[in-house]
């Protein structure tokens, strides 16, 4: 975000420096009547059925299917990703969540009946509903500016709730081309809201202002800061932050598709996506012939702006400070002993953006700041091992566990020791796209966050959880009500062997002694003086 006139914003093409577009900051002193109008929305649109809310999003999915192009050149500019990868993790999964949500939401919120645990509570009867949190706030990042931010609105709208969004300072156009898309969906009056500004200052004023929830996708340490602020007020967040993915091929992987693999998930998006891959760890027998087809492949690939030919591989990084690290993480793997086997090649004019090519290293150890933190940019580091355990170690040695897959023929196997990796999502044979379904959840352990969105678990995550019990036989009183007395007190002792008896014998004795002072004492009144 680099602001050109005051009181404005200006967002330029990171792969160009061309300006794309200019915004209003938003004048945070006005947020207070902004909750105001959005309380007073979420109201009239809680109270719609969701097939209502439903109809909306349809009107949403409508216009991102006929505008689909528009809005993947807004997001290439704003970004610096290309246009098939704007159009493919961006455009096509937003149509895909106001699909799924709109379709699932009103069977997984809608109230569920709850059996009772124990025939003790035979008289009573349970409901668990899902209510709408209010106002949720959310924070997204500049990598997927449109998907990540737009996913969890449609979540949000269709468990109830209005929204205060703020987009990353460094993509606000594509802020603007969300308003228009939910403009199209023909919602209440200040039920959603695009907030423009500094993330710090605007994080500050949502809790200060009293959002119901804060959602935040970025780093750890600004993901550190947030919920160290929530905790005063005692603010539910969710927080899905950073990862330092692994990926495990083992010697019987199908080598083609492994590396074809490796090529997208630790490449894409000039490799600035959280769930993407940036250790590889090859057992011995296929890493010789991993390297050199990955090699093969890596020296194939173009990066460059992306044009109307649409001719380009790697787009550029969003910003200047996310391409020093990429250099500073390079640079110190050189200088520790790890070799470039191969990089991509130059296409266009790439003096003017933030390139930096995707880059194939050997040679690492875990030293390195490239395998044991996050670079967020398109460099994969692939290292030798012995065995699956080894890999597996290695893997799981990390503060981060977002994502990981393992590459093997042996689905089975494969599976087995999928559930032995520390993530939140793991893929057999395949990597970076899970975040594009909807009806998976995604998020991670560790310092990668916590909470979840996308799934039925995401719906809940925009949801309180209420219960409501009543007796199904009108009672006067329960067992363990005044007045105590010894009758009470044997009442309670036999409903405790009846529940949990040490034979046939117990039971019975219990159940006798128990159901006549029961029924006396539900049925019948207090009598005080």
């Amino acid at each position: 975000m680099i602001e050109s006139t005051p009181g404005t914003v200006t967002d330029y093409n990171p792969a160009t420096g061309a300006a794309v577009a200019e915004l209003n900051l938003t004048d945070l002193a006005g947020l207070p009547e902004r909750m105001a109008q959005a309380r007073a929305a979420q109201r009239q649109w809680a109270a719609r059925s969701f097939k209502e809310r439903a109809r909306h999003l349809r009107l949403m999915r409508d216009y991102i299917v006929d505008r689909a192009e528009d809005l993947a050149r807004t997001v290439s500019e704003s970004n610096g990703k290309t246009r098939v990868d704007a159009l493919a993790t961006e455009v096509l999964p937003c149509a895909l969540a106001c699909n799924w949500y709109g379709k699932h939401a009103g069977r997984l919120l809608s109230p569920k009946s709850r059996a009772a645990g124990h025939l003790l509570f035979a008289n009573k009867r349970t409901t668990v509903e899902h209510l709408p949190l209010g106002v949720v706030g959310i924070i997204s990042p500049w990598n997927y500016p449109l998907s990540i931010p737009f996913g969890e609105v449609a979540m949000a709208l269709m468990a109830g709730n209005a929204v205060l969004l703020k987009v990353a300072a460094a993509t606000p156009a594509v802020g603007r081309a969300i308003e228009r898309i939910v403009a199209a969906g023909e919602l209440p009056d200040g039920l959603f809201q695009h907030v423009v500004g500094s993330g710090s200052k605007v994080a500050t004023a949502f809790f200060e202002n009293g959002i119901d929830k804060l959602f935040f996708t970025g780093s750890v340490p600004a993901g550190k800061t947030l919920m160290a602020q929530a905790a005063q007020t005692l603010t539910p967040v969710s927080l899905e932050l950073g990862g330092n993915d692994p990926m495990i091929v083992l010697a019987d992987a199908d080598l083609e598709r492994a590396t074809n693999g490796a090529a997208w998930a630790g490449y894409q998006n000039a490799g600035q996506s959280c769930g993407g891959v940036e250790r590889i760890y090859v057992e011995e027998p296929l890493y010789d012939d991993f390297v050199a087809l990955l090699a093969r492949k890596t020296r194939a690939l173009r990066h460059g702006p992306t044009t109307d030919e649409i001719n380009v591989d790697v787009g550029s990084l969003t910003t200047e400070g996310q391409l020093r690290t990429v250099q500073q993480h390079l640079e110190d793997a050189l200088a520790k002993g790890a070799r470039i086997e191969a990089q991509s090649q130059a296409v266009g004019d790439v003096e003017q953006g933030f390139f930096f090519p995707a880059t194939l290293l050997t040679g690492v150890n875990d030293t390195m700041l490239t395998v044991c933190e996050e670079t967020f940019g398109p460099i994969i580091a692939v290292e030798k091992v012995a065995n699956a355990e080894q890999a597996i170690e290695k893997a799981n040695r990390s503060n981060l566990a977002l994502t990981s897959s393992i590459w093997t023929t042996d689905t089975k196997k494969g599976r087995a020791l999928a559930a032995r990796l520390e993530t939140g999502v793991t893929t057999v044979n395949d990597h970076l796209y899970t975040h594009g379904l909807s009806e998976a959840p995604w998020g991670g352990w560790k310092e990668s966050g916590i909470g979840r969105t996308h799934g039925p678990e995401g719906l809940l995550e925009m949801t309180n959880a209420k219960v409501i019990n009543w007796d199904l036989l009108p009672a006067k009183r329960n067992l363990w009500w005044y007045p105590f007395d010894q009758a009470t007190y044997k009442g309670l002792l036999h409903a405790l062997r009846f529940a949990f008896p040490t034979g046939v014998g117990q039971w019975l004795g219990a159940s006798l002694k128990l159901t006549p002072f029961l029924v006396r004492k539900m049925f019948s009144k207090w009598k005080v003086d």
